[in-house]
């Protein structure tokens, strides 16, 4: 199964280290990101998941609720859990999603249908597509995917970038340009004519072409 932006994330119940629980329902009306991991006790992982524990509160701010996935059962992740608190100085604070039967893997398609075995028969590099970001807004559908080679940590302060513009541009007409960071000017998008957008910024907007109409950031 090969998922895009805006397909609708694929639901599933699953045990988590914070008990079970069915995806869909536990995002309820708040915005998502479920993150990936190819197998526990994994260094690369290990630090992201302590990362991620620290700045949660930021997520909590933006109304996003984040949950973990890797390719083992919860009872592992309980026993990796005492790691990330000892080496990142933070402990778990979210819950992560047991996969040992490779269900959910298959389900959003980091593994091909036919991979067998379960977590015990795999190793880290049997499983190194098991590494996405998914955000998923209140719709249940996906806003984006980033995929993440083992061997390089992932950015979770762009993720939280991205997730600023999503939910602007969800709010507003507007795009975000290149590097932009929150407070900072914005794109009208060119399906708003002009005269459209004379009343939705009656300030007006800057116009180095008539495609390329910069303004404020909307409150």
């Amino acid at each position: 199964m090969q998922l895009r932006l805006g397909d609708i994330a694929p639901d599933f119940s699953a045990r988590t280290t914070q008990g079970t629980i069915q995806f869909h329902d536990w995002i309820g009306g708040s915005w998502c990101v479920l993150f990936s991991h190819p197998k526990d006790f994994t260094p690369v992982c290990t630090t992201e998941l302590g990362y991620v524990a620290k700045i949660k509160p930021a997520f909590d701010q933006r109304n996003v609720k984040v949950i973990g996935i890797s390719v083992d059962p919860v009872e592992a992740h309980d026993r990796w859990a005492k790691d990330i608190e000892e080496t990142q100085g933070a402990a778990l604070n979210y819950p992560l999603i047991g996969d040992s039967d490779l269900s959910i893997a298959k389900l959003y398609g980091m593994l091909p249908a036919s991979a067998n075995g379960g977590a015990e028969a795999r190793t880290a590099a049997d499983n190194q597509t098991v590494r996405n970001v998914y955000v998923i807004g209140p719709d249940k559908k996906i806003k984006l995917i980033i995929t993440y080679p083992m061997s390089t940590g992932r950015n979770f302060d762009e993720v939280l970038r991205v997730i600023d513009s999503l939910q602007l541009t969800a709010s507003h007409q507007v795009a975000t340009p290149v590097n932009w960071q929150a407070g900072e000017d914005v794109i009208i998008v060119p399906a708003v004519s002009d005269e459209v957008a004379r009343s939705k910024f009656p300030e007006g907007w800057k116009a180095p072409k008539p495609y390329l109409r910069i303004v404020p950031q909307p409150a």
